[in-house]
């Protein structure tokens, strides 16, 4: 899905000249093993992508590090680009309103609830998860930080045309992500893992604000 937000007319620089560091961390990083996933399994026979996925925990397969890992793998390229896009559209105006510190436990939280949210699901459906990977999670959590911030910002989607406020439409992604995960129309999306992301950024974000916290820098 692919759109772009508009907060009133906010300019910046090239590319990656006005990224706030966190966020353009997650960028390199996840280019840098999308890059050594391929070139390992391609020209070196090395299955990386085995180790770093995050299997169902009572699998041989699982592994301690493979619910933080999970989130810095990713299936093909559009797959990377659309996340990392949105992350670096959304990632960069959030990580400048809360700070880096925050933003950070923000993407851990996100992600780490978009995973445990898809494996109870899975399991309690299906009685066992399938692999799961990529940052969608972890990135739900940050548009919907988004979104609490700057709920009237407009976000506007290329397909299909139409342009809808922040709140409306993170609401929409969620209700699209939970009918399309229970009815199963989307095989080989982890559509509870947005759910879940969304879910756990939006109890940190509340969190912070409730606490007075959410523009404190120094205090989480």
């Amino acid at each position: 899905m692919s759109y772009y937000y508009s907060n009133n007319g906010e300019r910046g620089g090239g590319f990656m000249s006005n990224v706030p560091v966190v966020t353009k961390n997650l960028l390199i990083i996840n280019v840098i093993l999308f890059a050594a996933t391929f070139l390992g399994e391609r020209f070196f026979k090395t299955n990386v992508m085995g180790w770093l996925v995050l299997y169902d925990p009572h699998s041989v397969l699982f592994r301690l590090w493979q619910p933080v890992t999970y989130m810095f793998m990713h299936g093909g390229f559009w797959h990377l680009f659309m996340n990392m896009y949105t992350l670096y559209i959304f990632g960069s105006v959030v990580e400048r309103m809360i700070g880096s510190r925050k933003f950070t436990i923000l993407y851990l939280i996100s992600g780490l609830g978009a995973a445990a949210v898809h494996l109870l699901v899975m399991t309690w459906m299906r009685g066992a998860a399938a692999p799961m990977l990529g940052a969608s999670g972890a990135v739900y959590g940050v548009l919907i930080a988004y979104a609490m911030i700057f709920p009237n910002s407009r976000i506007s989607l290329i397909f299909p045309p139409i342009s809808l406020n922040a709140k409306w439409m993170v609401i929409i992604f969620a209700v699209l992500s939970l009918v399309v995960g229970v009815t199963g129309t989307a095989e080989g999306v982890a559509h509870f893992a947005h759910l879940g992301g969304m879910i756990f950024g939006f109890l940190v974000v509340y969190f912070w604000k409730k606490a007075g916290r959410l523009f404190d820098r120094d205090n989480f």
